[in-house]
């Protein structure tokens, strides 16, 4: 049940939109019942087909409690984390302070993270959404398909160091296969995987714009210019190495490759 609590928010959701929308028809106006119908759906089903549903108010509080977290799963269980990480260190490494603006780079690592997820996020729909829209798969089945896929991703993504270093530290059993290790286990581990690949990326993307820096403020030394900033003289020289070489080109496409 651990990928069912953390992958609720993924599946759940969207099947209750598409839930109330049958409930409500194409041309008639809103049932007063509609929503409360998607909700039972939604939650009844968790505890079996035949099991008692949950009442209007705690499907709403959970509802709300899931939409408050949604943020730090997306943040956890994705590929945002790595990209974000890599463009601010491009930005500190070129010597922009705020240029591009965070809203333009967290923009930017949403829209390359949802190239990257799409593969995962089709079969999502296909094996969880889709089913539970149309009635053939229950709540409990959906949100265990949708968080099988999601696994599997940050399986793939999570070196086995971390792995063993989260399981030693929770004292869990050996596991017999990937597919075996917990949503508690994986996700700090996905998580310690993506910050350690963001830092050895941004790594290699500082040392050309250092060895600007250096030589900028070598030649200012060598002509007394010692109140001018060497910043500021390098950023122009950083701007055009950076466009001569496509940079924004060759940096998206390499974080979408690192996905692999």
């Amino acid at each position: 049940m651990g990928a069912c609590a953390l992958a609720l928010v993924v599946a759940v959701p969207i099947a209750l939109c598409g839930a109330a929308a049958r409930a409500q028809g194409a041309a008639s106006p809103p049932s007063p019942t509609a929503i409360p119908g998607a909700l039972d759906r939604a939650f009844g089903s968790l505890g079996g087909t035949d099991g008692p549903g949950m009442n209007m108010s705690l499907q709403l509080l959970l509802i709300m409690g899931l939409l408050t977290i949604l943020p730090s799963l997306i943040l956890m269980m994705t590929s945002f984390t790595r990209i974000l990480v890599v463009l601010s260190i491009l930005r500190q490494a070129i010597g922009l302070q705020q240029s591009p603006p965070n809203q333009v780079l967290i923009g930017l690592s949403m829209f390359l993270s949802l190239f990257v997820m799409a593969p995962t996020l089709e079969r999502v729909n296909q094996n969880a959404i889709a089913p539970y829209s149309a009635g053939t798969l229950n709540a409990e089945a959906a949100i265990q398909n949708a968080g099988r896929e999601f696994h599997a991703f940050m399986i793939r993504q999570t070196r086995e160091r971390d792995l063993m270093m989260f399981a030693e530290m929770a004292r869990a059993p050996r596991f017999a296969s990937a597919a075996d290790v917990p949503f508690s286990i994986l996700l700090p581990a996905f998580v310690t995987s993506e910050l350690k690949t963001a830092f050895q990326i941004g790594f290699m993307l500082f040392l050309p714009f250092l060895v600007i820096d250096l030589v900028v403020s070598s030649v200012l030394m060598s002509l007394g210019m010692m109140m001018m900033s060497p910043m500021v003289v390098s950023l122009p020289f950083k701007l055009l190495l950076f466009v001569m070489v496509d940079g924004w080109a060759l940096l998206m496409g390499s974080l979408a490759a690192s996905f692999g």
